[in-house]
């Protein structure tokens, strides 16, 4: 048993790094600390701890200590360590390789250009770099098309007598029969190292006066070239990229979800948004996005052979901000800006990241084969006989009993059923009465389904504790529906995702399962559709209301005596203050009418 009190006693507050052994010596956790003693002491205090963390504590042994001479160095040596021995509680990058670059070659009567990943040892020069193989590909096909710039190795290239196919479709120059002479291909090649630096603009113009120097030459052939090359450029800068903004910048969104994290990078060069990266890291303790970004960015950028470029925007605050940025200006040996707050395009970048994080997260969770394995968790966990085929599960929305609504969502074995999703406003109860909204609601929906108008699910997820479980157990009963589970979705004392309380209707019991098993991500992933959609359901129901005349649904009050009184009283809230007398002297409006108009928007008197 660790003894945290003698260790702790005795704990320097310098800044530093701690690793966390287990009784066999092996590394469960490496971290950095501002102040090592304020640090290492939080995960032993009485309260407060995660059930993540406390799992993790459980586990020490041992704690090792490094002391460094500033924060920064000891996030810089935190990364290097994580790297070398890949602790199971760290946040963990599956793919830590270098960006991949086109290389264009030097010193050579007719250079090549290739893809290129790792160490530049080869004389030349390097363009990127990319986020992915593909962003490569696309690119160097675009080069092929305009600039018929050669790819081939040196074997091949060294060994033709007669051009490649390359060559008969218009994508390569043959140089390697010399097709072209040396001062043509170096000048394509020129205006290929032109387009990678963004200077497209300048490209055009150059051809544009070569095209007219052609054509007084009367050299038309050579001036329908450089026509084509003009219109491919144009065509490349139409279908490219999204622009906006200037300068050079990765935007880093992340979103958290029940059972998943993705973190998304927007590459940003010259202005343009050139490619993307989504990737899911593995996290363990860090569970907020403003944790998983620190790690993240530290973890992407120190110690590695990626491009730090002269700004990087995240979409939330970070705790250490300043150190890490100035980290990553150690290691880019110039200024970085690492920032959350930005306006115009950089805004739109920000929010585009964002988003592309949550839809990553939402495929990623979505995959069949994900969803698949979660339910074979939840067959293993709730005992069950079969594998289940069908969930529903209800939420009830409202604002203060105002417009309330509530959903119904379906799942099956590839996921959310939408088309099966259905919504209730809910009517004639006291309002606030969220027992009332979902005996109603559950009554509605399975009542349909008694007529033939639906499907039974196996398994029904209530949002809610014993009393909304039971409704459902009364609505079923009452309906003689047999065959179907019931479980509740109780928030927990925590009120927060990986701590719900299942109440199974069956046995009464009260269920915690651990916050990483698969059975509860479905089900949390479920709960949060129905309360997704019951939210959407009920705002537009509020919002519809809210946009109605209150004197819209008076007896005896159409179109044409609304626009009467509102003419007369030049709005909805004069008519409210006028009385009885005052409302008469509109034309058409006789006195019972005025009273039984009054009594409408009086309904207390």
């Amino acid at each position: 048993m660790f003894d945290s009190k003698a260790f702790l006693a005795h704990l320097t507050q310098r800044p530093g790094v701690y690793q966390m052994r287990d009784a066999q010596g092996e590394l469960l956790y490496i971290g950095k600390a501002k102040n090592l003693k304020k640090r290492v002491s939080s995960y032993f205090r009485a309260s407060g701890l995660s059930t993540k963390t406390q799992a993790l504590v459980r586990h020490i042994a041992d704690i090792d200590i490094t002391v460094t001479h500033s924060e920064t160095e000891a996030l810089l040596l935190e990364q290097t360590l994580i790297k070398e021995n890949r602790p199971p509680y760290n946040i963990l990058l599956r793919d830590d390789k270098s960006y991949p670059y086109i290389f264009v070659s030097e010193n050579e009567a007719y250079p090549v250009l290739t893809f290129h990943r790792g160490a530049k040892r080869k004389k030349g020069k390097y363009f990127g770099p990319f986020p992915s193989r593909n962003a490569v590909t696309d690119s160097l096909n675009i080069l092929q098309k305009v600039f018929k710039i050669r790819q081939c190795d040196e074997s091949f290239f060294r060994n033709r007598s007669r051009p490649c196919l390359q060559y008969q479709i218009k994508r390569c120059s043959a140089p390697c029969v010399e097709a072209i002479s040396t001062q043509d291909y170096a000048e394509d090649v020129r205006h290929a190292t032109m387009f990678l630096e963004g200077k497209s603009h300048t490209i055009m113009k150059e051809l544009a006066e070569q095209m007219e120097s052609a054509s007084g030459r009367l050299d038309f052939e050579r001036a329908a070239d450089y026509r084509d090359q003009i219109q491919s450029l144009q065509l490349v800068q139409e279908q490219q990229y999204v622009t906006g903004g200037q300068g050079d910048a990765d935007v880093i969104g992340c979103a958290v979800m029940p059972g998943g994290v993705c973190v998304h990078v927007l590459f940003v060069r010259g202005g343009r948004v050139v490619g993307s990266k989504a990737v899911h890291p593995r996290v363990s303790i860090e569970d907020t996005a403003e944790t998983i970004l620190s790690a993240f960015i530290a973890q992407w950028y120190i110690g590695s052979a990626r491009e730090i470029p002269a700004a990087i925007i995240v979409t939330h605050e970070l705790d250490d901000n300043a150190c890490i940025e100035e980290a990553l200006q150690q290691q880019r040996g110039k200024r970085v800006n690492l920032t959350h707050r930005v306006k115009g395009e950089r805004s739109g970048w920000q929010k585009l990241a964002q988003t592309n994080a949550e839809q990553h997260l939402a495929s990623h969770l979505a995959s069949k084969k994900n969803i698949y394995q979660r339910y074979l968790a939840m067959q293993e966990v709730f005992s069950l006989d079969a594998v289940p085929k069908r969930l529903e599960c209800f939420d009830i929305s409202h604002s203060s009993g105002e417009a309330t609504v509530a959903s119904c969502v379906v799942f099956d074995r590839d996921g959310p059923l939408k088309k099966d999703y259905r919504r209730f406003n809910i009517e004639d109860i006291t309002p606030g009465d969220d027992y009332a909204a979902m005996h109603q609601a559950l009554m509605r929906r399975y009542t349909r389904i008694k007529k033939g108008e639906g499907v039974l699910p196996d398994i029904l997820l209530i949002d809610g504790g014993k009393g909304q479980v039971s409704q459902a157990i009364d609505v079923l009963r009452e309906l003689q529906i047999n065959d179907v589970q019931i479980i509740g979705v109780a928030k927990g004392s925590t009120r927060k995702a990986g701590f719900e309380t299942l109440v199974m209707a069956e046995t009464g019991d009260e269920v915690t399962l651990a916050s990483d098993s698969p059975a509860l991500h479905l089900i949390q992933h479920v709960r949060d559709e129905a309360h997704r959609f019951a939210i959407a359901g009920h705002r537009a129901r509020r919002g519809k209301a809210r946009k109605q005349s209150r004197l819209e649904g008076i007896p005896g009050v159409g179109p044409k005596r609304r626009r009467e009184l509102l003419k007369h009283f030049g709005g909805v809230p004069a008519v409210e203050s006028a009385s009885v007398e005052e409302i008469a002297k509109v034309t058409s409006i006789s006195r019972t009418l005025a009273e039984e108009i009054y009594a409408a928007l009086h309904p207390e008197v």
